[in-house]
């Protein structure tokens, strides 16, 4: 399975990244209504911290960013989001093939996106450093020409040169 289609699964809500119950059931092959089933039947494997359950306001979010095309796309049903960990758990859950396939997957997209924002974040470090120094640089040569030009007005003018009458 390519990690591209999975990233572009994976949304940032509450500031977790997660994944839609709706996304998932297409990527496991099995229906939203049979997966969700699944859950509730397991609740106790899905705190808080592995699944919750979208808000009305988060709902309307997703459908005004174009995440889903509208309310009517989720069936009537209050979508599920699972975070890295429930998604992992809806393995144990969803005893198939496909299931354990596509999980594999999904973890590895979870990783990779994890090692490409640990890059970024080292990367803004170290721009962040450089423009330290190199302000520091530049302020030094400022001060400098600010100094070699007050001397230049403090300097009497120069004596006139030629003949003098």
């Amino acid at each position: 399975m390519e990690l591209q289609i999975i990233q572009n699964k994976i949304l940032t809500i509450r500031n977790q990244k997660v994944m839609l119950d709706i996304d998932l059931a297409v990527l496991y092959e099995v229906e939203t209504r049979v997966l969700k089933q699944a859950v509730k039947r397991n609740i106790d494997r899905f705190p808080v911290d592995f699944m919750f359950y979208l808000t009305e306001q988060e709902i309307e979010s997703l459908v005004s960013q174009s995440v889903i095309p509208s309310k009517k796309h989720l069936g009537g049903a209050i979508p599920m989001a699972f975070t890295e960990q429930g998604v992992a758990m809806l393995s144990s859950v969803l005893k198939s093939k496909t299931a354990l396939n596509v999980n594999v997957a999904i973890m590895r997209t979870f990783v990779a996106m994890r090692q490409y924002a640990l890059g970024y974040s080292e990367l803004r470090d170290k721009i962040d450093q450089l423009e330290i120094e190199m302000n520091m640089q530049f302020e030094d040569i400022y001060k400098a020409l600010t100094q070699m030009l007050d001397r230049k007005k403090e300097d009497k003018p120069p004596f006139k040169v030629g003949f003098v009458q």
